[in-house]
């Protein structure tokens, strides 16, 4: 979805809403999926310095939890404000994703603000104890192994750790 300001800063007179929503199921999100729409509203108000503008997002997003591969859901809600000048639109440096014609590119937009919102670590709980460097079960799930403490890792690449820690 397209915005034209250039053209709003000279006719737009009235505040311009719209609502959309976008795919973005294959777009790369640092390992999380977002299978289902985004569902985003954009809407731009003209003021005597320029125009303020504001972009709702609500997305979910998949991935498997860092530390135990369980399943993660997160919901994002979030309100992202901008405001632009005429005069910025000149910069080389602008920073919203806009054409040579002067439209903002909305769905690169929405797509560059979740970006920043998903994080590049999901856990599927603060506390998760991850998984059982024995057995591979989750912690969490009823791992009963009890390692002794003079036992070798199960991995021999950690045995470093253990002579670290002596």
């Amino acid at each position: 979805m397209q915005f034209d300001i250039r053209s709003y800063f000279k006719n737009g007179k009235t505040p311009y809403t719209a609502q959309f929503s976008e795919d973005f199921s294959k777009e790369d999100f640092d390992g999380s999926r977002v299978t289902d729409p985004v569902v985003c509203s954009f809407e731009a108000t003209p003021d005597t310095d320029g125009v303020a503008m504001q972009l709702h997002v609500q997305a979910a997003a998949d991935a498997e939890c860092a530390r135990c591969l369980a399943p993660v859901r997160e919901t994002y809600d979030f309100t992202v404000d901008y405001f632009v000048r005429e005069r910025d639109l000149q910069d080389p440096d602008f920073e919203l994703p806009m054409d040579e014609k002067g439209c903002l590119d909305l769905r690169e937009l929405a797509y560059q603000e979740l970006i920043f919102k998903i994080p590049k670590v999901l856990l599927c709980s603060p506390d998760c104890q991850g998984l059982c460097p024995i057995c591979g079960k989750r912690k969490a799930a009823g791992c009963t192994c009890r390692p002794a403490d003079d036992a070798a890792p199960a991995d021999a690449r950690l045995s470093i750790l253990k002579q670290l820690l002596s």
